[in-house]
This record gives C-alpha cells, sequence and structure tokens, in this order.
C-alpha cells in the first residue's frame, strides 16, 4: 500500500526559489534606487560619482555571487529599455561613453565579491570583509573602468589613473559602508552566503 505524500518535499525547493527570487529583485531595485541622485562627473575624463556602485558592493557581500551576478544583470538588462542608470542613462548609452568599462566592471566585481566573502564565512569580520570589499568594488571596477578609457579616449595609462584617484577616497567610503552592514545583516541571518566546503 503506498503512502500519501503530503507535498512539503517539493514545497521546500519553490520555497528557497521564490526567496532568492525575492532577494535578487530587492537589490536589483537597491541599485536602481542608488541611481536615483544621478551622478557628478569630474575632471576632463568625465568618470561619474555614483552610489551605484555601492550597490553593486553590498549585493556581491551580501547575497553571494550568484544572486549578486543575477542583481547585476537584472539591472544592466533593465536599462536596455529604461533609463536607470544613474544620471538617467540607458545601458546602451552608458556603453557608448569612454567611462563603458565601469559598467561592464559590475559583473566581474560582483562575482569576485561574492566568491572572495564566502571564504571568510560563516563568521564575517568587518576587516577582512574591507579587504574584500575594496578588492572586488574598487580595484576590479577600476581595472575595467581605466581599461575602458584607453580604449575610449587618447589618454595615457598613468592618465586614465590618475583621473580615477579623486573617487577613491568616496569608494573607500563605500566599501567601509558595506562592511559594516554586511557585519550586521550577516549576524542577525546567516547562512545567505554558504561557506564553501571543506575537502
Amino acid at each position: 500500500m503506498s503512502t500519501p505524500t503530503t507535498g512539503s518535499g517539493s514545497a521546500a525547493p519553490a520555497r528557497s526559489a521564490t526567496r532568492e527570487i525575492a532577494q535578487v529583485a530587492v537589490f536589483a531595485a537597491l541599485i536602481v534606487v542608488l541611481g536615483l541622485p544621478g551622478q557628478l562627473s569630474i575632471g576632463s575624463a568625465g568618470v561619474p560619482i555614483t552610489l551605484q556602485t555601492l550597490g553593486v558592493m553590498l549585493a556581491g557581500s551580501l547575497l553571494g555571487w550568484r544572486k549578486g551576478l543575477f542583481s547585476v544583470l537584472a539591472v544592466i538588462v533593465i536599462g536596455l529599455a529604461l533609463p536607470v542608470l544613474a544620471g538617467g542613462r540607458t545601458t546602451l548609452t552608458s556603453l557608448a561613453s569612454p567611462t563603458a568599462g565601469f559598467l561592464v566592471g559590475w559583473i566581474p566585481a560582483v562575482i569576485v565579491l561574492g566568491l572572495l566573502t564566502a571564504l571568510i564565512m560563516p563568521r564575517y569580520r568587518l576587516l577582512p570583509g574591507l579587504v574584500i570589499n575594496i578588492v572586488g568594488g574598487i580595484v576590479v571596477i577600476y581595472m575595467f573602468g581605466i581599461l575602458g578609457m584607453l580604449l575610449r579616449t587618447d589618454l595615457t595609462l598613468g592618465a586614465a589613473a590618475a583621473a580615477n584617484g579623486v573617487f577613491l577616497p568616496g569608494d573607500l567610503f563605500k566599501a567601509v559602508v558595506t562592511a559594516i552592514v554586511a557585519t550586521q545583516v550577516h549576524k542577525a541571518r546567516p547562512g545567505l552566503i554558504p561557506a564553501p566546503r571543506r575537502a
């Protein structure tokens, strides 16, 4: 005689998938909202100051590389039709500009942030988290941004790097804010980013 199933086995994965989709949507919305204040371009290179990189740092540090990547990709895809990027730009407008590399850099940045953050789990700590945010959220994005400037402008490597120097204090502040927020969130919600399996 067969035993009737309750359906709870299939309900759990469905709830998990729904929760993950909701997290991706929330962080995609956060990145968009952080672009509402607009952008401020300083210097002749036109590199923009925007809060959206803070959203990218938070997505990688709180959701991990996979869900963080989906959040970033969602914003980029939505940006193909709507001006959701800072300064009222669309994705195509941004990609056509000399600073296209900074937008492209969101993708590897959130992956690096998520992967490195997983390495220090299950206990997120402020200082290691800050270093990870600097590596993933600043170094990686700057590398892609500077490369894009070299391809799209007549700037030398030194000039392109110098054009970004003025933004470093603000980006370091974002990295600190992200580390503080992540410390509190991971303490309150353990398991958001699973620790890697040990061999």
